[in-house]
């Protein structure tokens, strides 16, 4: 059941009445005093009118940044599940520029948000209603002021035509209230989910005035409309598209905004490959370049603008858990559908080499999908907490995990570890394949073939040292190169054999893990459960996670859920830089401080 409450009543008090009575809830029942911030767990680490910490307020103002990107766009609109979507417009890595929240996150706290389109926020004890009043100064790009109409048209149109995980996230609400044009409350009684409040905070504002909810769902490259500091200059689809200072944003005196976009002007340029746009960054092109190629980052920096200073190169340390890098297995296809396949292809899978060949020894092995944190089970045995959560589902978790001795196979780095290949054969066995004149074969004489599906360089060169490892006991890996449009379609659809994957993970991992691993997820066009994992016990991991009121019991709960995906064997582990390796412009400057999340580029600044 879904109501909407609007404000269609000339008093405030009469519209409060009113919605107490529709609602059965009264503000006796469910006091709650008017917060400038809200937190997962703990308490607020900033005072009101602070300015977030890895920003410096004192950053000078103007100037272009350009940056690189992989890939193309074929859409301005961020929020549905169709084509290639361009960078920007409301981005982890580049910032929002165009689509804000009611809140805004604190990138050196677990999960802590603070008021922004939302001068304040009201959630009960219970966390079952969120209540938001709105910035008198709040405003979308052309003028018109944001309202608590904006944030009911938002909620609505994204729960009905929004990405799949908007769609579950926002379809909880129940009942949502407009007494008055600044004030809106979600209710959402049956929803056990003590995040919500904070999901509902980061849901993107888009203005009721300017949105056709008809052809919503449609890609499109109609400059959208947003509350963000930039508005769309330039658009050429597939080469590059620009991003304006919009000189009337209303929220340049806010304090969490002050030291953060800072340039005028924000171009991104795309291109097909990492050797492209590495030859434009080196060129200087471009002014910014993450590095992931470890090899590169080591011997592929001795051109003339590093070495005379016109190429500054950084580590940047990281805070959070590493997440999950990984070759996926589609485990709704044979012969991934059986997990004896899994665990054998997982000891064909020879690190220490790959390692030393391909990124001169300089990565670590990734054994959690919350590595590198409190949350990871790896090395530990399971808390008493753990295992009174688990034992519901005794076969979920294997006894190697749950004890905290179990790693990813160790080989040793020949490239040709006969140990590991012998277990590899045994467990094939089991699963009924066998080797017949240097072939692999299934009961039926049927080859082992399959294919893995990369769209950059970067993915096809480790799918080819994997494809080397797996020829000599005849499995056939095919690597097949696609665009970018067509590798997006092919992952709603979930139409491939094995992916190379990234789950990232932050200190306080919620809702997204029901988008990740969850059994409805596993049928529903467009998520991010790209392994097709159905495992119940996950799905209740994920339950007490969200109802966990205290640090404790939450991370015995994200410990629980860490087991259980790492005993469905889901994927190939694969691995992690010790930190962030950035090369950037000597023009562009940013705060000495950087957030647990490593660089935050819309604190970066131009030199003037």
């Amino acid at each position: 059941m879904f109501r909407r409450i609007g404000r269609a009543f000339a008093s405030r008090t009469l519209a409060a009445a009113l919605t107490a009575a529709l609602t059965g809830l009264t503000a006796a029942a469910h006091p709650a005093a008017a917060q400038y911030g809200i937190s997962m767990h703990g308490d607020l680490a900033l005072q009101p009118g602070d300015p977030l910490p890895y920003a410096d307020p004192q950053a000078p103002q103007g100037g272009r940044m350009t940056f690189g990107v992989l890939g193309t766009f074929d859409n301005l609109n961020v929020m549905i599940p169709r084509g290639s979507f361009a960078p920007g417009l409301r981005d982890a890595i580049f910032g929002n520029l165009v689509y804000e929240s009611l809140l805004e996150r604190n990138a050196s706290e677990p999960f802590s948000l603070y008021g922004f389109l939302a001068s304040d926020v009201s959630v009960p004890p219970e966390r079952d209603s969120v209540t938001f009043t709105i910035d008198p100064r709040a405003a979308f790009s052309d003028g018109h002021p944001i309202t608590s109409e904006d944030v009911a048209f938002s909620l609505e149109l994204l729960r009905d035509e929004g990405r799949p995980y908007m769609r579950s996230h926002y379809g909880k609400v129940e009942t949502i209230e407009t007494p008055d044009p600044r004030t809106v409350t979600f209710r959402f009684p049956n929803a056990n989910d003590r995040e919500l409040p904070l999901i509902l905070g980061l849901m993107p504002i888009l203005p009721a005035h300017a949105t056709d909810r008809e052809s919503f769902g449609r890609t499109t490259f109609t400059p959208p409309i947003g509350s963000g500091p930039y508005r769309l200059g330039t658009v050429n689809p597939g080469r590059d598209i620009t991003y304006v200072k919009n000189p009337d944003y209303w929220g340049n005196d806010h304090a969490l905004n002050q030291g953060r976009y800072n340039a005028h002007e924000i171009v991104f340029r795309f291109f097909r490959d990492e050797t492209a746009m590495f030859e434009a960054f080196k060129a200087g092109n471009t002014d910014f370049q993450q590095e992931g190629d470890a090899a590169r980052w080591t011997t592929g920096y001795d051109f003339p603008a590093a070495r005379d200073g016109r190429v500054v190169r950084e580590t940047i340390p990281l805070g959070i858990p590493r997440g999950m890098y990984a070759f996926v297995f589609n485990t709704r296809r044979a012969p991934f559908d059986d997990i004896n396949v899994r665990r054998a292809m997982n000891h064909l899978f020879d690190f220490p080499w790959i390692n030393a060949n391909l990124f001169s020894g300089q990565l670590a092995r990734t054994d959690s999908y919350f590595t590198a944190s409190e949350l990871a089970s790896t090395g530990r045995p399971a808390s008493d907490a753990e295992r009174a959560l688990l034992a519901p589902f005794p076969d979920a978790v294997a006894p190697a995990i749950m004890d905290g001795t179990w790693t990813p196979p160790v080989l040793d780095g020949s490239g040709r570890d006969r140990t590991a290949v012998r277990e590899a054969l045994r467990l094939f066995a089991e699963a009924g394949w066998r080797i017949d004149n240097g072939r692999l074969l299934n009961e039926d004489g049927a080859p082992f073939t399959f294919e893995i599906m990369v769209a950059t360089r970067d993915d096809e060169r480790i799918a080819l040292a994997f494809q080397r490892l797996l020829r000599p006991v005849g499995i056939t890996a095919d690597i097949r190169y696609v665009d970018s449009t067509q590798y997006n379609a092919r992952l709603l659809g979930f139409d491939f054999d094995m992916i190379r994957a990234y789950w990232p993970a932050s200190l306080s991992p919620g809702n997204e893990q029901i988008h990740r691993w969850s059994v409805a997820a596993a049928a529903q066009e467009g998520s991010f459960n790209y392994a097709g994992a159905t495992e119940p016990a996950a799905d209740a991991m994920i339950d007490a996670m969200l109802a966990a009121q205290n640090r404790p019991a939450f991370v015995d709960a994200v410990r629980a859920l860490d087991r259980v995906l790492l005993s469905g064997v889901y994927v190939i582990p694969l691995y992690h830089s010790p930190a962030q390796w950035v090369a950037y412009a000597a023009r562009l400057a940013h705060p000495e401080q950087q957030s647990l999340y490593g660089f935050e580029l819309e604190t970066w600044w131009v030199q003037p």
